[in-house]
């Protein structure tokens, strides 16, 4: 729906929920004198998202952590117990998923590790870390947090887009092979991993890296995630343990 053009800032709302039972409210926003068109369109979609609506609901820090809830819904990768990383973690959303599900903090519960170079505030029953994951430090900063091998690598990081796809590709592309090195010095036998793409899928040095490294590599578009965005995960399950893995040239 596009915006209502105004000399001020403000919403109405308009629209019948479907079927005609009672009224489902859209939010159209009004464009401001000193907003953009593109903010205004980008406020109106926060608005009427109904994951934005839930998330607060429930409490989450983002619209991101139903994107988590669905693919454990589907791959089964959060369990009492579990042991997780989390790369790229701000606000963290996807830390708060895990640690409900993994019941991080309680007897015989996971324990999770997050970071992300933005700073973010600290996640109850999560390790919270600020810092740079490609920078020399991080690796030992993560295994010293989470004083153990991971069962579980989550890595929802994006480098800042370009516009240029292929260069975008190239970059998100660069992070996943980090956090797969990442992954194989701290994984245990059996753990998984599991990384945003864009659509198009991984490169083939890298796949067949996790074809190597996993006994099973899939692709998935949770549908929280919107449809108009080229993101997609690898979810890569059943660790193998080599000790070659986390070269994903495959050297």
């Amino acid at each position: 729906m596009a915006a209502t053009k105004g000399k001020s800032g403000g919403s109405k709302r308009t629209g019948a929920a479907p079927g005609g039972g009672g009224r489902s409210m859209t939010v159209t926003v009004k464009t401001a004198k000193r907003r953009k068109l593109s903010s205004t369109l980008w406020l109106q979609r926060q608005l009427n998202d109904p994951y934005v609506q839930e998330a607060k609901r429930q409490g989450y820090r983002s619209r991101a952590a139903f994107k988590l809830v669905q693919l454990d819904e589907r791959f089964h990768l959060l369990r009492p117990g579990t042991r997780v990383v989390d790369l790229g973690a701000a606000p963290g959303g996807w830390t708060q998923v895990a640690v409900a599900k993994v019941r991080a903090g309680q007897p015989k519960g996971g324990r999770v590790v997050g970071m992300d170079i933005l700073e973010w505030d600290p996640v109850p029953g999560a390790t919270t870390l600020q810092g740079d994951f490609l920078a020399d430090d991080a690796p030992d900063r993560l295994k010293e947090a989470l004083g153990g091998p991971a069962d579980l690598v989550l890595s929802d990081m994006a480098a800042p887009t370009t516009g240029h796809p292929s260069t975008d590709h190239l970059r998100i592309i660069a992070l996943v092979e980090a956090a797969l090195m990442f992954a194989g010095e701290v994984l245990a036998p059996g753990g998984a991993f599991v990384a945003k793409v864009f659509q198009g899928g991984t490169e083939k040095t890298l796949l067949d890296q996790l074809k190597r490294s996993f006994t099973t590599v899939r692709h998935a578009k949770p549908p929280a995630s919107r449809a108009e965005s080229a993101e997609t995960y690898v979810v890569a399950q059943g660790f193998r343990g080599d000790a070659s893995q986390g070269d994903p040239s495959g050297k």
